[in-house]
């Protein structure tokens, strides 16, 4: 029953991952933060992979699975620095979530709760494909939108980094415990061989 109801726990943990992280892609394709982007892509994948490693028993799947939450751990960490510019982070100077290949910025700098934008007409700051606005009345900044979506899957990769280690320990004392029984193993339980209750006697030929 313990094993049970981890797996069902650590299948609805990633579920909830896989949800957060679907809708997480689609305001970061929305806001072109490529950064982003190819790091939501990689943890999708990840947290398949751990899914299917629950429903399938494989312990090394789970493993992957933890290590890589311990990533997904500090990458948020890091943008949850940066939105806040910690140190000397500044969204003003460095595009990192564009690969500085654009001046985008959060999708929710435009579109957050109450936000009215003001388009600027006339500004000699803006490049030839960009322009400048100005947005105010917002309920919630988008920095702290950003930070509390890092949150989240802060939390989700703490509750699923914990289910998939003691989900994985209880797969490999499994494991071992049926090794130890005989199965799979090489020198395990063999059938008795049939013996034979003939008697042969030595056949004498006239010569």
């Amino acid at each position: 029953m313990g094993k049970c109801d981890g797996r069902c726990t650590l299948l609805v943990i990633c579920s909830l991952q896989l949800v957060a992280a679907l809708q997480r892609q689609v305001f970061d394709f929305l806001g072109y933060q490529w950064a982003p982007i190819l790091a939501n892509f990689l943890h999708i994948m990840a947290v398949i992979l751990g899914m299917f490693g629950t429903v399938q028993f494989r312990s090394r799947y789970l493993i992957f699975y933890a290590v890589w939450l311990v990533l997904w751990v500090g990458w948020n960490s890091f943008i949850t620095c940066f939105y806040l510019e910690v140190g000397n982070l500044s969204q003003d100077r460095d595009f990192l979530m564009t690969f500085n290949t654009s001046l985008h910025r959060s999708w929710w700098m435009e579109h957050g709760p109450g936000c009215l934008v003001t388009p600027v007409l006339d500004s000699r700051i803006a490049p030839d494909d960009h322009h400048v606005i100005t947005v105010s009345g917002c309920l919630l900044d988008y920095q702290y939108i950003e930070v509390l979506s890092s949150a989240i899957q802060v939390l989700l990769a703490l509750f699923g980094f914990v289910y998939a280690c003691y989900v994985s320990k209880v797969f490999q004392d499994d494991e071992d415990s049926f090794d130890f029984i005989g199965g799979f193993d090489s020198y395990g339980y063999q059938p008795p061989q049939k013996s034979s209750h003939l008697q042969l006697q030595p056949l004498y030929t006239a010569g």
